[in-house]
């Protein structure tokens, strides 16, 4: 680290344990590299990264590999750097249910491209209960969930689903406009999203609302 210092210019031989003490290595200073556990090297990555006192991390699946206890602490690290320190960190990670624990804003990107992007609390709002039908037209019942009951908020999936997010209440109105129009009702369930569910959905559906 201290190499790492002198090439990246930064004054102040105290920096080195002043990071290490932020990410919780001080005591584990002077262990060599290979003695490190995967979970200390993720830390000493973030030390390294906080040596220039940046305003943005940009990090890449800092969790994986990590052992339950390794993720908790790379968790509260984040959380405390930007807390105290005021830090945006962009984190990029395939480990959805863990981000639920710290994000803010999500960013959801599907070959290459971003798909959505929402808050939290707007992300809380659509991970909500809704119905799931399997029907033998889904292109029929899409147009008679909309001319028949009005119904805007769904969203149709491939293999014959369709996610309906209004009218949850009253299921037997669904299944009746089905029967009236003889399109075959082969599953209905109610379901909840969780974030790793929505992205599917998202990535795997076209969403009408």
């Amino acid at each position: 680290m201290e190499y790492y210092r002198i090439q990246r210019g930064i004054p102040g031989k105290d920096k080195i344990d002043k990071v290490l003490e932020e990410v919780n290595l001080l005591d584990a200073k002077k262990k060599k590299f290979k003695d490190l556990s995967l979970g200390m090297k993720q830390r000493l990555g973030l030390a390294l990264a906080m040596m220039t006192e940046p305003e943005l991390l940009l990090l890449d699946e800092p969790i994986n590999g990590l052992d339950p206890s390794g993720i908790i602490e790379i968790r509260n690290l984040l959380l405390k750097l930007n807390k105290e320190k005021n830090i945006t960190i962009l984190i990029s990670s395939h480990i959805l249910s863990e981000l639920s624990n710290v994000a803010t804003c999500y960013g959801f990107l599907n070959k290459g491209h971003l798909v959505e992007e929402l808050s939290a609390k707007e992300l809380e709002e659509k991970c909500k209960t809704y119905l799931e039908i399997k029907v033998s037209n889904p292109k029929k019942m899409s147009a008679l969930l909309e001319e028949g009951l009005g119904y805007k908020d769904y969203k149709v999936l491939p293999e014959d689903r369709i996610q309906i997010f209004e009218g949850i209440d009253k299921p037997e109105k669904i299944s009746n406009l089905a029967v009236y129009n003889s399109i075959g009702l082969l599953a209905m369930e109610e379901k909840s999203l969780n974030l790793e569910n929505y992205y599917m959905s998202l990535i795997g559906g076209v969403q009408h609302a």
